[in-house]
């Protein structure tokens, strides 16, 4: 595997979860990932799920939080976990939590300083899952998920690329950026002030506009005790655009639930089952 540095291996429910750095033409920067392999994996290729995580998180959080490699072993599924954006010294940075390294939002920046490496859109969907394939015992049939500013990741890119992924799912998505202020302070460092350019990133303008087209199989859970719910995450908004367009979507809501990994770890089982049926 000459374009990868291998960083380190942990055997798991009989396969293997291991981390990588890799040089990025798209990010111009070095970008760690992890991946589970599961015991299939060492007899056949096996498809993949892409998991995209929220602001501040990095590829461990998930891998090592969500409890997900024993149903992946069970299921004969490999993940795939990049990081949240570029980083590095030579990368643009912002103090804030929700803007700079750490907040890639997974769209291609076009506003200086960000556009010399914020470009997790290109990354997502098209350099990572072409190295996956070329480098690991995997096939080309692939899903995607994601928690947060990830799960909007997932949506987004699952709603502008249905031909690529069997299948989406996300847990507590930011499903309007457009419209709420974690992803337009976002939107207007990374792609500035014209809000048209916002909607081609936005699942709720997206799926709105789907009806007609390749409609993909969509999962989401949403904790009701999340104290993002009102302000930044407002699922009613995608159910809606759903209903509009006739969009295939089951939109979970749990009582007592809330943000963190507790509530992804409570229900990642069913989001790896449903996936698989589709896989």
């Amino acid at each position: 595997m000459s374009m990868l540095s291998h960083l380190s291996s942990n055997k798991s429910f009989g396969g293997w979860h291991k981390q990588y750095q890799h040089s990025s033409t798209v990010l111009n920067c070095n970008m760690r990932f992890a991946i589970y392999l599961p015991p299939q994996a060492e007899t056949q290729k096996v498809p993949v799920l892409y998991w995209l995580s929220g602001l501040t998180c990095t590829d461990e959080n998930f891998m090592q939080k969500a409890g997900a490699q024993s149903i992946a072993a069970e299921l004969g599924i490999a993940i795939v976990a990049p990081d949240t954006s570029p980083r590095g010294d030579e990368v643009a940075n912002d103090e804030a939590y929700d803007l700079g390294q750490g907040a890639g939002f997974y769209v291609n920046a076009t506003q200086a300083p960000w556009d010399k490496h914020f470009h997790m859109y290109d990354y997502v969907v098209n350099e990572l899952p072409a190295l996956i394939e070329a480098e690991f015992p995997v096939t080309d049939v692939r899903a995607i998920s994601g928690h947060s500013m990830g799960g909007h990741g997932a949506l987004m890119i699952a709603l502008r690329n249905p031909q690529r992924y069997r299948s989406v799912s996300a847990f507590s998505p930011i499903v309007n950026p457009s419209q709420v202020p974690w992803g337009q302070k976002a939107f207007s460092a990374y792609l500035g002030g014209d809000k048209t350019a916002w909607q081609q990133y936005d699942s709720c303008a997206l799926m709105a506009a789907s009806a007609g087209s390749l409609q993909l199989p969509a999962l989401v859970d949403q904790g009701l005790s999340d104290d993002f719910l009102p302000e930044q995450l407002q699922p009613q908004a995608l159910l809606n655009a759903a209903e509009a367009s006739g969009y295939p979507l089951t939109l979970n809501q749990h009582l007592g639930y809330d943000h963190s990994y507790y509530f992804i770890a409570s229900y990642i089982e069913a989001h790896l089952r449903f996936h698989a049926k589709w896989l």
